[in-house]
């Protein structure tokens, strides 16, 4: 190569470049100063992890306390809702939530959960519940409809007065499944003692981490959830796609 070709051919790379640069430096800047206006008007209290330019010119996505919202270049306005591509029909905020909410199966701490076991316990599936809530009693319900799976059911006293004195008995029995699943299902009532050593103050950081606000919080070994009391139905199709992945430990 002459040369002057090869002159011409490394200034276009270098002003390629620069270009990039710039356009990241740019990006970075505007990013953050939309976080700093946001965290003045929400405070502390909000947890901004991400901030990118959305598919319209003009709009940011912002990931906040693990929600999706949107905002212009200069964050005086909100939008909160879904953004639909017409032209695939794909909900662009639906996919992307269930994106950051994701939860890797393996980070769960599976101790310092109820574990109830049927057939052979194959098909696996944990729940986040508080044994005050009647909709976690519909969904054990369920439970024992269906066959060979586990759940892991995560303890977390947030709905009545009763429900941390609720839980902690509940760990606190010889047989934690079954003192479980007599309350949810045939309206036994817990008695024992409570003060034995429990996980629920962890369960409790560990939703709050997850941004589980309600019981009950159903999730897979895929990483993905469901809230509230899903049907079998729904369980038992959801668990059949998975059975064709890999084997979880």
């Amino acid at each position: 190569m002459p040369p002057s070709h090869f002159l011409r051919l490394f200034l276009r790379l270098f002003l390629a470049a620069l270009l990039i640069s710039s356009s990241t430096y740019s990006l970075a800047q505007s990013t953050e100063k939309i976080k700093t206006e946001l965290q003045k008007q929400f405070g502390e209290k909000v947890q901004i992890k991400s901030i990118k330019p959305a598919p319209i010119a003009g709009l940011y996505e912002v990931v906040a306390n693990n929600l999706v919202i949107y905002t212009d270049a200069q964050a005086k306005f909100l939008f909160q809702g879904d953004l639909v591509d017409l032209r695939t029909g794909v909900n662009l905020t639906e996919a992307r939530q269930e994106e950051i909410s994701r939860i890797n199966w393996n980070d769960l701490p599976l101790q310092n959960a109820v574990k109830m076991v049927k057939g052979n316990g194959s098909r696996k599936i944990a729940v986040f519940a508080d044994p005050n809530c009647g909709y976690c009693k519909r969904l054990e319900k369920t439970f024992t409809e269906m066959d060979n799976i586990t759940v892991y059911t995560f303890l977390i006293p947030i709905l009545a007065a009763d429900s941390s004195t609720k839980s902690k008995m509940i760990w606190c029995s010889t047989d934690p499944a079954k003192t479980w699943v007599n309350l949810m299902v045939n309206n036994i009532a817990v008695t024992g003692k409570s003060d034995c050593i429990n996980p629920l103050e962890k369960n409790l950081s560990l939703a709050k981490s997850y941004n589980v606000t309600g019981t009950p919080a159903i999730i897979f070994t895929d990483g993905n959830r469901i809230p509230g009391a899903a049907s079998k139905e729904d369980l038992e199709k959801k668990l059949s796609s998975l059975s064709t992945l890999s084997p979880i430990k």
